[in-house]
């Protein structure tokens, strides 16, 4: 297949699947530090081609392509893991991976030519899961010589600033992503741009960032949260360790002696300088009224794709889903982790869980659900009020954020309403996971990576002027991008939900969609 009418690997005849994808006349080469959905999505990508070393994982795999004893695959491995920890397979070593300078120019240190291709590589790629076609081994060893890295967060932390990245080079995740991700810092730059905001456009704009719960960091303002505790009694707060995620560290409480042996002896400053630095932790104020389906408290899970920084260049996912609890809501079991937490990874544990059923509803269903029961107007609201919150989010920190043409961040917005259907953002994950806990979430997840490399577009096949790339609508491009007519998808009752390119919940045919663009964007190539 020519260079001019190639298209998606799905789309392509049988015979045509094995070409090669284009970065000038070669096959994009790839490199991936999570075996999980992307490593799937990665070597089953038509022409895309695994660089073979520390981090490609072929260790874990046996001749026949399945995986060996004691591995994990993305069916077995569990739904949250790696929101925060940046891996949910096995890490890079940091050891074999580290730059080596040479003449000026950094790059990493090539791996050992007499070693061996994988495996999985050997045998011709991924199991045949959903009908993509094998790839071919590739035969290069160098660990520096790719296009595009799938890395976790550890190993860009200690190779970024050392790393000399050429033109063409893709890498997940900005440098200083952390300033939106960590609990304290997302506050901390919100708070920073809604004081801009009042001093800049009065007190009435400043509304638009109410949207998190009143939030204090320790143990740097225990005093002040303190003083707010004593101001409202009786009311829960919810207490979160700033870096961790999958609910770990995170308790409710009511009384401030729940918290003594936390903060006895940390809060003060560090007089005793052999005394270790206390973690850092949040403390919001618990909304006590969340919207509840069936009596179970949910959260909504967001993704949200930055290319850019500056300008700001922002798409949102259509597909999403929301994460149930598995016991019915209460106030009066404060220390019920089953009835207050909605990860995955805590509700799979708990007694009566069903993995048949799981605990989660596809953000298509539940807005049909809000629709049917409070109407078109209310849901529409609903949709505009979490449009506000992802961009007032990115805004915050834009201005911080190393911008570099070579990143891109994927993150996972966590949002909740409230039984007046306000959303709050709850937090904001660097490292949403991508381990499917079903074969729905393995789907939406497989679709949702496979658009986000259309979206990039390393093969060169897009004109760079689309609003909407499979999945993906373009939310925000230098300020709020308008949808175009005939795209109005989402509609009750006849009438569009909203003027904004952004369709959250929205049915979403993807394949149609993206044989159209391809289609249109090849045309206009030719002209």
């Amino acid at each position: 297949m020519s260079k001019t009418t190639r298209v998606p690997g799905y789309m392509q005849s049988k015979a045509s699947r094995n070409a090669r994808g284009i970065i000038g006349d070669r096959e994009i080469r790839f490199k991936c530090s999570l075996q999980n959905t992307i490593l799937d999505v990665l070597r089953g990508r038509p022409g895309w081609q695994e660089v073979p070393g520390q981090n490609s994982q072929q260790q874990n795999v046996q001749q026949n392509g399945r995986p060996a004893a004691g591995s994990q695959t993305s069916t077995q491995q569990q739904e949250g893991k790696g929101n925060k920890t940046g891996s949910t397979g096995t890490t890079p070593s940091n050891t074999q991976n580290s730059p080596a300078t040479t003449g000026g120019k950094t790059g990493t240190k090539p791996t050992s030519s007499s070693q061996p291709a994988g495996p999985q590589q050997q045998s011709g790629g991924v199991p045949n899961r959903i009908g993509y076609q094998p790839v071919p081994p590739i035969q290069r060893n160098s660990d520096g010589d790719w296009d595009f890295y799938w890395c976790d967060r550890e190993w860009l932390h200690q190779n970024y600033d050392t790393m000399f990245l050429h033109e063409h080079q893709k890498i997940l995740h900005f440098r200083n992503h952390y300033e939106l991700t960590r609990k304290n810092l997302m506050v901390k730059n919100l708070k920073r741009l809604k004081k801009q905001t009042e001093r800049e456009q009065g007190k009435a704009e400043g509304l638009s960032f109410d949207f998190h719960p009143t939030t204090y960091e320790l143990p740097s303002e225990y005093h002040i949260f303190v003083e707010e505790f004593k101001r409202n009694p009786g009311i829960t707060w919810i207490m979160k360790p700033a870096a961790k995620s999958q609910g770990k560290g995170i308790f409710l409480f009511r009384r401030l002696k729940d918290i003594t042996d936390w903060k006895k002896g940390e809060y003060q400053p560090l007089t005793d300088t052999t005394r270790e630095v206390p973690e850092t932790y949040v403390v919001q104020r618990y909304i006590e009224n969340p919207y509840l389906i069936g009596g179970r408290k949910f959260d909504i899970r967001i993704y949200v794709l930055v290319v850019s920084y500056n300008p700001l260049k922002v798409w949102l996912y259509r597909d999403g889903f929301a994460r149930f609890s598995n016991t019915r809501f209460s106030l009066d079991s404060i220390e019920d982790a089953y009835v207050h937490l909605t990860n995955v990874s805590v509700q799979k544990n708990a007694p009566d869980y069903d993995p048949e059923k799981g605990c989660k509803w596809s953000t298509l269903r539940l807005r049909h659900y809000l629709s049917a029961k409070h109407g078109a107007e209310a849901v529409k609201k609903v949709f505009k009020g979490i449009d506000n919150i992802i961009t007032k989010g990115l805004q915050s920190v834009q201005k911080i954020i190393i911008n570099d043409k070579h990143c891109f961040e994927m993150y996972g917005y966590d949002i909740l309403l409230d039984d007046d259907l306000k959303p709050w953002l709850i937090e904001i994950n660097a490292s949403p996971s991508l381990t499917a806990s079903g074969k729905e979430d393995y789907e939406l997840k497989f679709g949702l990576l496979n658009d986000l490399l259309n979206v990039l577009d390393l093969e060169n096949r897009l004109t760079g002027k689309e609003k909407r790339i499979g999945g993906w609508d373009l939310l925000w491009d230098d300020g709020p991008v308008l949808a175009d007519d005939g795209n109005m998808e989402c509609t009750t009752n006849g009438s569009s939900v909203t003027t904004a390119n952004s369709f959250l919940g929205c049915h979403n045919d993807r394949k149609r969609q993206l044989r159209e663009i391809y289609t249109s964007a090849q045309a206009i190539k030719k002209t």
